[in-house]
């Protein structure tokens, strides 16, 4: 599955210069993971309310290629690219209106239940099915 999430930078979202301020770029990525988890029905306020489970990050990275700018319309594509029992990478790419990539970067993720002590657990074969690159359609939020 990839998951389009698109927004318009903001001027909070920038430095003095106009220039989008790095930290923003994880924000948007953690925004664009929880998009992607709605996309294929495990919305995460639903999947905490319900079943105590959430998806703690364990890592990020991000490469800058180009600047982002005040006002500027930007779309993150997400999929995910590896997936383990408990565990799971989802990459994230930053592309400008004119699908000039700005920037790329991932997330590790870990499928957390929150019952009681904090413990991944193995994702769900339902889920998995839907996380799966495998099942590349395109959805736009």
């Amino acid at each position: 599955m990839i998951v389009d999430y698109s927004f318009k930078v903001r001027w909070g979202d920038t430095d003095a210069a106009g220039i989008v301020f790095y930290p923003n770029f994880y924000k948007w990525m953690d925004e664009a993971t929880h998009e992607f988890l709605a996309a294929i029905g495990y919305p995460s306020s639903s999947l905490y309310a319900e079943q105590q489970v959430s998806v703690p990050l364990l890592e990020a990275n991000c490469q800058f290629k180009s600047p982002l700018l005040f006002e500027d319309k930007v779309t993150v594509r997400s999929t995910v690219v590896e997936l383990h029992s408990k565990v799971f990478k989802i990459s994230h790419k930053f592309f400008k209106e004119d699908e000039k990539m700005v920037a790329e970067g991932y997330e590790i993720r870990a499928w957390t239940s929150f019952k009681e002590k904090p413990k991944a657990y193995p994702i769900p074969n339902e889920v998995r099915e839907k996380m799966m690159p495998e099942n590349a359609e395109t959805v736009k939020n």
